[in-house]
């Protein structure tokens, strides 16, 4: 708890604003390198100027985009306020021996090359979530950050959300109940001509910008496809959908609140059921739902569904003498059970309240990076280490592997390996 109180303080300083990060420990400013400057990338830059301006110094830029190249370079000197060295292949970056740590903001099957190496150079580092395409490449960076000794704080930045770190402290006090049960959900919607994950292909695009035999890595080989680099979650080559770009999130924010690892079962279904006239050539569903068993009668029921947004994002913790309920991230509720007007006396004492905290999605970013940053100059603990990153990630490669096999899977907690019911 003692972590948690800790992170509490950041988050209040980080609320105050910037300058006033004492925690962040010596004065000098940590090198950057930055690889991967698309929408997300810029994402997190954005909220780490933000959060810890002072503390660091963005001196690489990489991308395998020559647009998103040139706008990372503009936004390091329109808010760092010095320019940045540009690279097209992400080892140039690593081989400068003076970036502390870098930033991989990447398609997710390009994390395990770039982590590895990345840890084999020396750097400390924040990686987007999934830590990994696979179970076995995420075991993979877990060894290599033991053998390197460095610092990765996984992207899961919900464990850095003050109103996930109220609901995991009201657990512990017992304020629910025993938790036996979570359902969690994130449902979305947009019209025909704008399909989910269908991003924007630039009009400059073409082979000369895009560097698509880097963007490929260790996928397979493939003729140049604009549709497969710059929508790349679409497709099974780069990417678990939404089983490793959204529920991710939700299994490791439930582990997180009530004290869990990994789970030991996973059925998932679902389908590819909108936007699907014409030449549509998605693999990865649109919608779907995952029953996850874990160990000491534990459950999780999540669903995702592209076509309707009317309950948006949460999660509701539900214990017998209470529910905790946290929608987009932004709102905490809290509920007692009634029990037919005969509450125990302790239960029925208790005061229901909500605590809504607008932006609190983007201060979560912030307080995650911070926490990094934080933890690097004075050699401490993340909140989301690469082990927590790992156990995140393979309950999203459970409902993928229960997905595309059209079978419940078995997952051994002690020999980490799956096997199908």
């Amino acid at each position: 708890m003692e972590n948690v109180l800790s992170r509490r303080a950041l988050l209040g300083a980080l609320a105050a604003g910037p300058a006033v990060l004492p925690a962040l420990g010596a004065n000098e400013k940590l090198n950057v390198g930055w690889i991967g400057t698309g929408s997300r990338g810029m994402h997190v830059m954005t909220q780490m100027y933000t959060a810890v301006p002072e503390s660091v110094i963005v001196t690489a830029v990489c991308d395998t985009f020559e647009g998103n190249k040139n706008k990372g370079k503009d936004q390091v000197q329109t808010k760092g306020g010095n320019t940045p060295k540009t690279y097209v292949d992400y080892k140039d970056v690593l081989a400068d021996k003076s970036i502390d740590v870098v930033f991989i903001t990447t398609p997710e099957h390009l994390h395990h090359e770039m982590a590895v190496a990345a840890l084999r150079a020396g750097k400390h580092i924040y990686l987007e979530k999934p830590l990994a395409h696979t179970i076995e490449e995420g075991a993979d960076i877990v060894r290599e950050a033991k053998k390197a000794g460095k610092i990765v704080q996984v992207g899961t930045q919900n464990r850095s959300n003050s109103l996930y770190i109220k609901a995991k402290e009201m657990v512990a006090k017992g304020m629910i109940g025993e938790v036996h049960y979570v359902r969690a959900f994130w449902y979305r919607n947009s019209l025909p001509d704008n399909p989910a994950w269908r991003y924007a292909i630039p009009n400059e695009a073409d082979e000369k910008n895009t560097d698509w035999k880097r963007f490929l890595g260790t996928a397979k080989n493939r003729a140049f496809d604009k549709q497969r680099y710059y929508q790349w979650r679409l497709y099974w080559d780069y990417s678990g959908g939404i089983s490793t770009d959204l529920l991710v999130h939700q299994t490791d924010i439930t582990n997180f609140v009530c004290g869990k690892t990994e789970p030991i079962s996973c059925a998932a279904s679902g389908g590819i059921y909108r936007w699907a006239e014409g030449a549509d050539d998605r693999e990865v569903p649109d919608t779907l739902s995952a029953v996850y068993e874990y160990p000491d009668k534990f459950h999780i029921n999540y669903s995702c569904y592209f076509g309707n947004v009317q309950y948006g994002y949460g999660e509701q913790f539900m214990g017998n003498e209470g529910t905790i309920e946290v929608t987009n991230r932004q709102q905490l509720k809290f509920y007692t059970e009634k029990f037919g007007g005969k509450a125990p006396a302790n239960v029925a004492a208790r005061q229901e309240f909500t605590d809504d905290k607008p932006q609190n999605d983007l201060k979560a970013v912030q307080a995650h990076v911070a926490d990094l940053i934080n933890a690097i100059k004075t050699n401490g603990k993340v909140i989301a280490p690469v082990e927590v990153g790992q156990q995140a990630a393979i309950s999203g490669h459970l409902a993928t592997l229960s997905y595309r096999s059209g079978k419940k899977v078995l997952w051994d907690t002690k020999t980490q390996k799956h096997r199908f019911a």
